[in-house]
């Protein structure tokens, strides 16, 4: 599901009639993931993010080129992050897990839904299949929105699955080690993608992969 910009040179009209299949859906997947943070918060009890104009489905309000542009070429990537205030929540605890959890339950719908029409065509009208502009589109719904999903699972600041991890075990850990993941949190993702970039595979690719592969298997019992 990553855009390979050798494929400029090798077919350049097939990369960038990829890439005009995939921007969409990036910024559809991106703009949903945001969005879901926002109106979580909201609805928790924290206006910030309404009132600095993020719970928005306006995609030029949360896109982060350089997290675009990497979702793009590397297969993982981001937005910009979403302010909120979890001193306004009615329940704290709640609302921390709910707001770190909106934003990969949006992409989990979004897989879900190109499952279903997957499902529907196969079923009700199996030439579909045989259309490779929808067929790679709905890969791409799918490939993108689970990556999304997956590299914002890891509990490593300031990555969704962080505040999760916090939530979880600020009571058993000691305070130095989220200390240290705050501070660190950012070099850390750093150096473990391009180690993963180095070593020529990424667990985030062989789990979507593997995800992809479970889904297609179910579509097809």
């Amino acid at each position: 599901m990553i855009w390979n910009l050798s494929e400029v040179f090798n077919n350049p009209l097939g990369a960038l009639t990829e890439l005009a299949y995939m921007i969409p859906i990036v910024l559809i997947s991106l703009t949903l993931h945001e969005w879901g943070h926002a109106y979580a918060a909201f609805r928790c009890g924290d206006p910030t993010a309404r009132n600095l104009g993020r719970m928005t489905l306006n995609p030029l309000a949360h896109i982060d080129p350089i997290g675009f542009i990497s979702l793009l070429f590397l297969g993982f990537g981001w937005a910009k992050p979403v302010p909120v205030n979890s001193r306004n929540f009615r329940n704290y605890k709640a609302g921390e897990a709910i707001v770190s959890l909106a934003g990969v339950t949006m992409n989990f719908l979004l897989v879900v839904l190109a499952s279903i029409v997957l499902i529907v065509l196969g079923r009700v009208y199996p030439q579909a299949f045989l259309n490779n502009a929808l067929m790679q589109i709905l890969m791409y719904l799918l490939g993108i929105n689970v990556s999304l999903m997956v590299f914002n699972l890891i509990p490593i600041y300031p990555l969704d699955g962080y505040h999760l991890f916090e939530l979880l075990f600020a009571r058993t850990l000691p305070t130095k080690v989220f200390l240290f993941l705050r501070r660190y949190g950012n070099w850390i993702l750093i150096l473990l993608l391009v180690l993963f970039r180095r070593l020529g595979a990424s667990p985030i690719s062989l789990v979507q992969n593997g995800v992809i592969s479970l889904i297609l298997y179910f579509i097809s019992l």
